[in-house]
């Protein structure tokens, strides 16, 4: 698998609404998805990137207030100066398993000292697992470009 990128949050009061068993926000966690995955990006491409869409974010789990989340940021494809980040969003209970609460899937541009788009490294998959994902991007990338 492509290097992995993790972050690791306790969900405190000002990250949750005000229901009588705190939740975590949505827009809490998907920032912190872009941030994860920003650095995931960063890491690859040694330069500064800038978020281009999220594609596909879907909520299958609540996080609660004191809920440690642990986010995952993988490399799934690149093309000439963008790259497709996959996070995955978990909660770790105390004994150490984890219930997935989202994927996403985010597409950065490398940008140069000058803010403009530059080339990234070919990213080539070597698992099988890279391989279905890295198809998987390219379908992906056809349904964003259809848009």
């Amino acid at each position: 698998m492509s290097e992995v990128t993790t972050s690791v949050q306790i969900v405190l009061p000002q990250h949750c609404n005000g229901y009588s068993r705190p939740r975590l926000f949505g827009g809490q966690i998907m920032a912190w998805i872009d941030i994860v995955g920003a650095v995931a990006a960063r890491r690859y491409t040694q330069s500064a990137v800038t978020t281009v869409c999220v594609d596909n974010l879907n909520f299958l789990n609540p996080a609660y207030l004191n809920d440690t989340v642990v986010q995952e940021a993988r490399v799934t494809w690149t093309g000439r100066t963008s790259l497709e980040v996959r996070v995955d969003s978990y909660v770790e209970k105390l004994d150490g398993s984890r219930e997935r609460v989202n994927r996403a899937y985010l597409v950065f541009v490398a940008l140069d000292e000058n803010d403009r788009p530059k080339s990234v490294e070919p990213f080539t998959p070597q698992t099988d697992a890279e391989k279905r994902e890295y198809e998987a991007a390219l379908q992906r990338r056809r349904i964003r470009l259809s848009r």
